[in-house]
């Protein structure tokens, strides 16, 4: 079978960090959330090629990032858009996919942004026990998170109703946009798309496919983390660091004490600060500050501040005057 791993987004909510980045290779300790992705597609020998659907503008990023990796099976497919208002949606840009590449096969998807914590194999495991278009499922407990995403109601393990984003969630159990098609699904794209049917989110075409043939859910505990916003990517970081700190060698840190889940990147120095919960990308500088819950990006600067919740930009030089 072949899988595709979706990182054609923008990612605006996590701007400037990612206006210049693609979101999927914001570090999780000493990988990136779609390195993960790939590792666990690599190892599953049912699975020979797997097609990364990106956007123009980051199409040399992804390029440079696959040509530096060890993976054998990642081949870039570049949708033929640049700029968010260009966006076809994640159906759209799927089919097009599909037709581009000529795929005539089983076909897993799953969203570059998505850190879970069960294995890749074990959904394909179970897609191929239900022989039926499937999806993987999680419980976020709150109804009001819930409304963001597509809401997924079960007889055992086939899904009954699916409602995209509703304003009044009947249960907690969302689609975590990882998904497994068989052959003859894949060829639906094209005729949901001809029905003037909504070509922005996948749940749209789950909704749409359940109502035409069996649908399964793979249901799972654990964590999940759809990297779009800074707080979710904090989440993720802290779930995975566990309350440690991983600190790059070529890092300085002096006169510095470091709360729990810090990633300090390589070149990055810190002198006579606090620092929690944050992130530190390469080369930043940081002196006389308390940073908390904070991602600071790279070559960046900053003295005499405290800050909580910050958002920092590249090469971005902020002193608070002594």
């Amino acid at each position: 079978m072949k899988a595709v791993v979706l990182a054609g987004g923008y990612a605006t909510r996590l701007w400037p960090i990612t206006k210049h980045r693609p979101k999927m290779f914001l570090p999780v300790g000493d990988s990136t959330v779609i390195d993960q992705i790939f590792a666990e597609l690599e190892n599953d020998d049912r699975i020979d090629e797997v097609f990364v659907s990106t956007n123009e503008k980051f199409a040399p990023e992804f390029e440079e990032h696959l040509a530096e990796t060890d993976f054998e099976k990642p081949t870039l497919s570049v949708e033929d858009t640049s700029e968010e208002d260009e966006k076809f949606g994640v159906i759209g840009a799927l089919a097009q996919l599909v037709d581009r590449e000529g795929v005539d096969e089983d076909l897993v998807v799953i969203a570059g942004d998505n850190l879970i914590s069960f294995d890749v194999s074990e959904f394909v495991d179970f897609f191929e026990a239900q022989d039926s278009p499937c999806l993987a499922a999680y419980d976020v407990g709150s109804k009001e998170l819930a409304k963001s995403y597509g809401l997924v109601e079960l007889d055992g393990k086939q899904i009954v109703d699916f409602q995209e984003k509703p304003d009044d969630p009947k249960s907690t159990l969302v689609s975590i946009a990882c998904y497994a098609f068989t052959r003859d699904t894949v060829g639906l794209l094209e005729e949901y798309l001809e029905g003037d049917n909504n070509p922005d989110e996948p749940g749209w075409f789950i909704q749409w496919l359940q109502n035409r043939e069996p649908t399964y859910a793979f249901t799972f505990e654990g964590a999940w983390f759809d990297i779009g916003t800074p707080d979710s990517y904090l989440d993720a970081v802290a779930w995975y660091l566990g309350g440690e700190n991983y600190v790059a060698e070529s890092a300085e840190i002096a006169n510095t004490t470091l709360g729990e889940n810090v990633h300090v990147m390589e070149g990055a120095e810190i002198t006579d600060s606090h620092i929690e919960g944050s992130v530190i990308f390469p080369n930043a500088t940081i002196e006389d500050s308390d940073i908390r819950d904070s991602i600071i990006d790279e070559n960046t600067h900053l003295d005499n501040l405290d800050l909580a919740g910050a958002l920092i930009g590249a090469h971005t030089h902020i002193t608070n005057g002594h």
